[in-house]
């Protein structure tokens, strides 16, 4: 089973990945949040899910052990595949899915193409005693700064006012404040607006 793949990139597009290892090249299907961090890079070292299928082996690549680990809980609930776990990790970050899961927060899993009501709620009800235990401090111990951001994007989006607009100026924030609370970061914010 492969595990991982070191080399030089061949080929980097928004969904895939072909790493030439010693002269041979191997394709793998990314997720954007991946894609993001190999884009501008000659080398990369990927952590790869291997699934052998009866008429395919498919590999997915992924630049974090913790984006790997959620891709697996993802695929291990029924109806959930590698193309939505894929969707999934390209449409929110790893920090925002586990957190959505262990908050029971099944409308942020329905913005997601692909991923209907019974879905979301299936994710939830299968992983959320499951994310609690992920080996891994990136996803659900990444810092108060990105669960924050996470929590002040939501709580914007409520007040209706555009993830687009608020992103760049609460990234701001955060780089000159990291452990911000997330009420003064939500007024924070919005002074800026």
């Amino acid at each position: 089973m492969i595990t991982h793949l070191s080399g030089n990139i061949f080929e980097v597009s928004p969904s895939s990945i072909v790493i030439d290892c010693n002269g041979v090249g191997y394709s793998a299907t990314i997720s954007l949040q991946t894609y993001t961090e190999v884009q501008k890079l000659d080398k990369t070292h990927l952590y790869v899910q291997e699934i052998i299928r009866e008429d395919a082996h498919l590999l997915y690549g992924f630049s974090t052990k913790a984006e790997r680990a959620l891709f697996n809980l993802l695929i291990s609930v029924n109806g959930v595949g590698p193309a939505s776990a894929i969707m999934m990790l390209s449409s929110m970050s790893s920090v925002e899915i586990a957190t959505a899961i262990s908050s029971g927060n099944n409308l942020a899993l329905q913005k997601i193409k692909g991923i209907g009501t019974k879905t979301a709620q299936r994710i939830i009800l299968d992983l959320r005693d499951k994310i609690t235990g992920l080996e891994t401090s990136e996803v659900l111990e990444a810092g108060s700064s990105n669960k924050n951001k996470f929590e002040a994007l939501s709580a914007l989006e409520v007040l209706g006012i555009s993830k687009k607009i608020t992103e760049k100026i609460i990234d701001k924030i955060l780089e000159g404040n990291p452990e911000i609370q997330v009420e003064t970061l939500i007024k924070e914010t919005l002074k800026k607006l």
